[in-house]
């Protein structure tokens, strides 16, 4: 007959470890062992409290670098002498081309009797379209009167745009516009990169450039 060995006391048994409090009762011998478990995983546990402490809103190493880092990334950017210009849109509210700064803009001069504006009208709306807060367009009118600007504006579906009136042609002597239709390209860093006439192609293939 075989014999089997006496299952050792210990076997099949869950060890409970207690931290702060004295040992579990074990059978003789089994005290050492027992703390040395509980030495063994006290760090883990340590470790185990300080990342559920972070996953559960505490401050992280990112966020905490973050913090450190100063200003967002997306503040204010600062307004180039290019874009420190105001107006009146055709409604008469305050315009203020600020509000571009730090993304690539184009002013379109135009005026409302003009046949080659009226000609550009669909490729401006469509750029602005395509485009949305990437891209800054605003039209500038001159050389005719408030309610032919309005007519325009509405007649060409281009009112997706802020319009200026300039009857006054303060803005067209800013940026010496002579003639109508004019494009004066802006980059994000406020520099003028092309001034003067740009069929329906030419405009798309400027802004594409300026926009990537």
């Amino acid at each position: 007959m075989t014999h089997r060995p006496a299952a050792s006391p210990s076997r099949g048994r869950a060890v409970r470890v207690r931290l702060g409090g004295p040992p579990a009762a074990g059978p003789p011998g089994s005290r050492r062992p027992t703390v040395l478990l509980a030495a063994a995983l006290l760090p883990l546990v340590l470790a185990a409290g300080c990342g559920g402490a972070g996953a559960a809103g505490g401050p992280t190493a990112a966020a905490a670098s973050s913090a450190v880092g100063g200003a967002s990334p997306g503040g204010p950017a600062v307004v180039p002498q290019t874009l420190r210009f105001s107006g009146k849109t055709l409604d008469g509210r305050a315009f203020d081309a600020g509000v571009m700064a730090g993304k690539p803009v184009v002013l379109w001069f135009w005026a409302p009797w003009c046949a080659t504006c009226a000609s550009e009208a669909m490729s401006v709306a469509d750029l602005k379209d395509r485009y949305g807060d990437r891209l800054g367009i605003v039209g500038i009118a001159g050389m005719g009167d408030n309610k032919a600007m309005h007519e325009f504006v509405s007649d060409l579906e281009v009112g997706n745009v802020p319009h200026l009136d300039d009857q006054a042609g303060r803005l067209w002597k800013r940026f010496k516009i002579t003639q109508q239709s004019t494009y004066v390209l802006v980059d994000r860093g406020g520099k003028i990169v092309k001034t003067g006439y740009l069929d329906d192609l030419q405009l798309t293939a400027e802004v594409k450039t300026l926009v990537a």
